[in-house]
């Protein structure tokens, strides 16, 4: 939410509870205590419980246990707390889900679903948690799934998954799985396949994954990097997946969390000149700030679409918790001078302008709020600033649609 009052600009969609961060996404064997406990204290944004393949067949019955005892004990922090169930294909689901929500519903965020492969998928599990919430007297609707998408099926049916259930809150990759459906030759589960010299071969999957996300309003997380001691090329993994727009990355040892939080979090260079784009914007828009469409800030025209990117940065920001280290003063304003010979520059709270010469070779200088000219002076006499009809310094940047 921006800050002053102004008013909000017609497009903006005020959020009033910042959504939690799914920047690192932590996989813990359901049936290690000990991995569970020390899980708590860690940095991740998420923690998932795995039922599925970290745990052996013989295991599962005892995990489910283990999880839920974890799940009602004390000692989490600010974590969203997840477990992975089997697939639909097992004989383990069911109980599964019944075990889990019946024991600690009330302490579960969400469930994650492997190798989802239609719409049909989804439906049985809201199906079942909505019957376990009503018989355990839940909140009903309240635990949200993560729908994992591990092969070609799932992904070509990708949108009738996304749209199934309102539950549904994150689209996951699923790497080596997904890897194995398609024949990909390769056993490093991560890297690009031997032979595959140009581009990214996981380029069309992911951007797949990452349009039905943004189109149905989810998340989208990236799978795990399996080299967990080359930490700088896990690094690097991550920094392609956020660079397209992708929420977070499951990581697999603790030595991940802090290069996933840092690749899926803003710098703070580029979350401070979001913020400053969205109060510019809706400064400038404003009867206040002249009612533009469009300005300057800086060196840069401003205008709707780039208030919509400044809104992607500065949420992420905020949700990662990030603080701001400068903010837009609206008796400042930056710009540079338009062929009209209008000089635009810094503003201060003065009123006082100053600026550079436009082409009709007006010489720059400051002018006060009486119309008084300091500066330098060509050779007709006349002395440059950003000056309205009444000699009046103005205090706005010049305006990019002017002729």
């Amino acid at each position: 939410m921006l800050e002053h009052g102004f008013g909000a600009a017609p497009w903006v969609e005020v959020l009033m509870v910042q959504p939690r961060p799914r920047r690192s996404v932590l996989a813990v064997p359901g049936s290690s205590r000990k991995m569970i406990e020390k899980a708590k204290g860690l940095p991740a944004d998420e923690v998932f419980l795995d039922l599925e393949d970290a745990v052996a067949p013989i295991a599962k019955a005892q995990a489910r246990t283990e999880i839920v005892d974890a799940l009602n004990s004390d000692g989490w922090g600010r974590q969203i707390k997840v477990v992975r169930v089997n697939d639909w294909t097992t004989e383990w689901t069911y109980a599964d889900v019944v075990e889990v929500v019946s024991g600690a519903g009330a302490n579960l965020d969400a469930i994650l679903l492997p190798k989802v492969v239609d719409a049909s998928h989804v439906l049985a599990l809201d199906l079942l948690l909505t019957q376990v919430e009503k018989a355990n007297g839940l909140e009903v609707g309240r635990i949200g799934i993560e729908a994992q998408i591990e092969n070609a099926i799932g992904l070509t049916n990708i949108d009738a998954i996304a749209t199934a259930s309102p539950r549904v809150q994150t689209l996951v990759f699923g790497p080596a799985d997904f890897m194995a459906s398609i024949n990909m030759r390769t056993l490093v589960v991560g890297e690009q396949p031997e032979g595959y010299d140009t581009g990214d071969a996981y380029h069309h999957i992911l951007m797949t994954i990452l349009l039905a996300a943004r189109a149905h309003g989810l998340e989208a997380i990236d799978g795990p990097y399996l080299q967990i001691r080359d930490v700088d090329a896990f690094r690097r993994a991550a920094g392609r997946t956020a660079a397209l727009g992708f929420d977070g990355k499951w990581v697999l040892h603790p030595t991940q969390i802090d290069a996933a939080n840092e690749a899926f979090s803003p710098r703070q260079s580029d979350y401070d000149r979001a913020e400053m784009i969205l109060e510019a914007y809706e400064f400038h828009t404003s009867a206040a700030g002249g009612a533009r469409g469009a300005a300057m800030l800086g060196d840069e025209m401003i205008d709707e679409a780039s208030a919509k990117m400044a809104q992607v940065i500065a949420a992420k920001g905020r949700a990662a918790g990030m603080s701001r280290t400068m903010r837009f003063d609206s008796g400042e304003a930056s710009g540079s001078v338009g062929s009209s010979g209008e000089a635009s520059g810094s503003v201060g709270s003065s009123g006082e302008a100053s600026g550079s010469v436009g082409s009709s070779g007006e010489a720059s200088g400051s002018v006060d709020s009486s119309g008084e000219a300091s500066g330098s002076v060509d050779s007709s006499g006349e002395a440059s600033g950003s000056v309205d009809s009444s000699g009046e310094a103005s205090g706005s940047v010049t305006d990019p649609e002017s002729p």
